[in-house]
Formats: C-alpha cells, sequence, structure tokens
C-alpha cells in the first residue's frame, strides 16, 4: 500500500517544497513553510481518476486577438446597492468573488440579505460550514427575510458540496467559509494552506464550468490581510474587504481585485436590527456636525472609485516627553514620516520635538497620496492653535522637493464639495477650474510653503 507523504507549503506565496526550510525558496519570506500530509494514491486509482487540473476549453489553434468578438458581461443586481456599487454593477456568471473581513463585522449577514433578495428571481444555495442551519435561521429571523426559495446546504466536504452544486445548478451559491472546506484529496486539516488552496480551485473551476456565481468567505489575519495562501486572490476574479471598526455602526466595503469592474470602489452600510443597510450619502456620515470649528481638523476630499468621498482629517501635535511618537488611525504612517521632513525643509514647520498623531475620521481607510495637503494642513493648525477657515475643503498630493500634485478627477471633487456646502477649496494649482464653479472659491497653489503661507492668510 502506498504511504501517505509530506509536502511543505508557504503561506504567503503557496510554494511547496519537499522539506522543512527556514525561508521560502520562492517567495523569501521567513518562517512560513508548514507541513502538509498527502494522502497517496494507488496506481490503479491514479489511472481510474480524472486529471483536476484539465483545460476547461479544448486545445485550439491560437487565434488573433482582433478577430476574437468581446462583449460585455452580463450582471445580476444583488438588489443591495450598495454591494453592487463595489462589485462594479452585480454579480458575473461564472465570477467568483471572495469577500473578506475581521470576525463580526458583517460578511454573513451581507451575503444572506444579497441571497433572500436573489431569491425571489434566481435560483440560490447557501452553503454554511462555519453555523448550523438552525443558528442561518435564527438570524435570518432577526433581520425579517424571506426565506421561503432559499435552501441552505450545511456542509464541509469538497467532494459532497461540488456534487450538490453540479445537480442543483443554482445561479449564486455563497460558501461560509472557504477556510471551514476539506477535500478528500488531501490530509491535511481544514483550514491548511493546501486545504484552502484546493478547495479554492475546485470551486472556481466548477464556476467556470458551469456558469455559478460563487462568494466566497475568508478570514483575515491579524494584519488584516486574508488567511490562506496569496495565490487565494489570484485564482478568484474579485476581492472585496470588509473595513471598519466593529464597535461602529458603520461599515465600507472595498473592491481591491476585480476582473470585470473598477477597483477602490467602496459601498457604505450602517449596522441596524435589520442588517446592513446602504448609506446613500456617505460623506455627511464622515464629516461630524460641529459648532464651531477645532484646532488640527482638515475636511479632505477623496476620490473612492468612482464617488468622490468627503472625510474629516483630524490631527493633534503635543511636546513629546522623551522620543517624539508618529502615529495614524486610516493613513499610511510612513507617508506621515515623510510629510513632516518636508514641513520642515520647504516650510520651516519644526516637529522634531512633537508626537503627532493623525486619524481619518469614521473608520474610513485613505490610501491615496491626494491626502497629503489635508494631513499637512492639520498639523500646521494644530501645531498653531488655530482652526482652519470654516466651509474650506482640501485636497492635492505632495512631493519630496516640496511641490503640490494635482489629484485626480479634480472637478468631480470641487462639485461634491459645493453640493454640500462648502464655499472655498484649496487645492494644486494643475487642478484649477478653467469654469468657476457655482458657490466655490478655489486657491490654487503650486508649493507646500505657498499653502501654510495662504493658510495663514485667510481668515
Amino acid at each position: 500500500m502506498a504511504r501517505d507523504k509530506s509536502v511543505y507549503s508557504c503561506g504567503e506565496c503557496g510554494a511547496t517544497t519537499p522539506k522543512w526550510q527556514g525561508q521560502c525558496p520562492a517567495c523569501g519570506a521567513w518562517n512560513t513553510l508548514s507541513e502538509t500530509r498527502l494522502a497517496a494514491l494507488s496506481p490503479a486509482a491514479q489511472n481510474a481518476s480524472s486529471p483536476r487540473f484539465a483545460g476547461l476549453a479544448p486545445t485550439s489553434a491560437p487565434r488573433v486577438l482582433a478577430d476574437i468578438e468581446a462583449r460585455e458581461a452580463d450582471r445580476v443586481p444583488t438588489g443591495v446597492g450598495e454591494f453592487d456599487r463595489a462589485l462594479g454593477g452585480g454579480l458575473v456568471a461564472g465570477g467568483v468573488t471572495l469577500i473578506g473581513g475581521d470576525p463580526g463585522i458583517g460578511k454573513s449577514t451581507l451575503l444572506l440579505q444579497a441571497l433572500a433578495g436573489l431569491s425571489a428571481t434566481r435560483r440560490v444555495l447557501y452553503v454554511s460550514g462555519e453555523e448550523s442551519g438552525e443558528q442561518v435561521a435564527m438570524r435570518a429571523r432577526r433581520l425579517s427575510l424571506e426565506t421561503r426559495a432559499l435552501p441552505l446546504f450545511a456542509e464541509i466536504n469538497l467532494e459532497q458540496i461540488l456534487a450538490v452544486l453540479a445537480r442543483e445548478r443554482p445561479d449564486v451559491a455563497v460558501i461560509d467559509s472557504i477556510q471551514t472546506l476539506w477535500s478528500d484529496a488531501l490530509a491535511s486539516a481544514p483550514g491548511s494552506v493546501a486545504q484552502v488552496r484546493e478547495c479554492a480551485a475546485q470551486l472556481t473551476r466548477l464556476a467556470k464550468q458551469t456558469g455559478i456565481s460563487i462568494l466566497l468567505v475568508g478570514h483575515v489575519t491579524k494584519e488584516g490581510a486574508l488567511a490562506g495562501p496569496r495565490v487565494l486572490e489570484h485564482i478568484v476574479d474579485t476581492v472585496l474587504y470588509f473595513e471598519g471598526d466593529t464597535h461602529s455602526a458603520f461599515r465600507l466595503i472595498r473592491a481591491v481585485k476585480n476582473r470585470f469592474g473598477a477597483v477602490n470602489e467602496i459601498g457604505v452600510f450602517a449596522m441596524t436590527e435589520r442588517g446592513l443597510k446602504g448609506v446613500s450619502n456617505p460623506s455627511a456620515l464622515f464629516l461630524p456636525s460641529r459648532s464651531q470649528a477645532a484646532p488640527g481638523a482638515a475636511v479632505l476630499v477623496a476620490q473612492e472609485g468612482t464617488r468622490p468621498l468627503l472625510v474629516e482629517i483630524q490631527a493633534l501635535v503635543d511636546p513629546a516627553h522623551g522620543n517624539p511618537r508618529r502615529l495614524t488611525v486610516g493613513l499610511d504612517a510612513q507617508r506621515l514620516a515623510m510629510l513632516l521632513a518636508v514641513l520642515h525643509r520647504h516650510a520651516g514647520v519644526v516637529c522634531f520635538d512633537q508626537d503627532v498623531f493623525v486619524n481619518a475620521v469614521g473608520g474610513v481607510r485613505i490610501i491615496e497620496p491626494a491626502a497629503d495637503l489635508a494631513v499637512t494642513l492639520a498639523i500646521v493648525s494644530s501645531l498653531a492653535n488655530r482652526p482652519l477657515p470654516d466651509k474650506l475643503v482640501v485636497f492635492g498630493e505632495i512631493g519630496l522637493t516640496g511641490e503640490i500634485r494635482p489629484a485626480p478627477r479634480g472637478q468631480e471633487r470641487l462639485r461634491e464639495a459645493a453640493k454640500l456646502g462648502f464655499t472655498r477649496a484649496l487645492i494644486p494649482a494643475a487642478n484649477a477650474p478653467k469654469q468657476p464653479i457655482e458657490g466655490m472659491e478655489t486657491i490654487a497653489v503650486a508649493r507646500v510653503e505657498d499653502a501654510v503661507s495662504r493658510l495663514r492668510d485667510l481668515e
């Protein structure tokens, strides 16, 4: 009888090696190899079994790309508007979507709401590997969802799930979650690198063959990345991340990969007793109402996907007692250190003996460099203990030489700010509008010292 053998898989890139090493030979990461025991098949069984990784289409001759007819993928709206926005308009037949997020942030709730809405017009299937049928039914009743046409299959064995999907042929299926599944072809435990990679690959293959839209729920690590091999993100078509504090009522879902739509598109939700509800005006959500302006607060017009978003950036500068600290929430800490150096070199603003704390209000994560100018002016405002002028918005990228670079879609940002009642904007010179925007005064600056100087002149 054939003996089982072990291989060692990298948790970062998914590469395998026959023996353990301290460093992955493929990606160079340290201490990421874990043992996986493979169940050996007899030669007769190997000959009898069909190849698991055969091509999805028969072999054909190469074709000229210009001769291939391209068509837009048909979308299936889920009925949850903000979810459809993050997906790029809806689900695509045969598409595989991976949704990650912290425990308790609302992944299962959102997908249960979407399936309940789709069940009225589409064939759907909810596969639960973490919760029993009674637990899912209890959540559905608490959310007051219509589930008469929503079938549930509580199973973690991959082969049984594939058989049910091939037999039932639903239009949309949810797998909650990919880390709980295990395959008979592998001897490792559920959640291991080999099991996660194998289960995701087989489900993706089935989706492409049958046209089923599959939604996978994925766990995240303490760093916030999807647990399992990085190859998992490359297998699927779309990767969505839940963002936000579990103690807050607001949630964001961001597309970080989408083969059928735009990346960095976000959907904004509010967690209520009846589940996740879409927020139609997220800018009002991230702009707290205050009776008077406060030092260290600047309003940024960010661009998240196709949507302008107004976010308040807060900074606190305080004398350091010991080594100065640099702390950011929702922003890049390394970029903050760069901006402080630019402020010192080009604008004469000294912060090397100060603690600097910067926060993006509302739990939103800002990743675009157009937030540089808002962060810089919030720091200057806090250091001088002087609030910024009322009804002022800011955006712009700052370079190491002190220049202020333009931000994309500047006109859309200004129109969104004017719509919400802001009357002045401090923006890069290259973003100055050719035609004046009604109700909006634009102040164009080319360098960071000009921005600090103009800020001191404004009342």
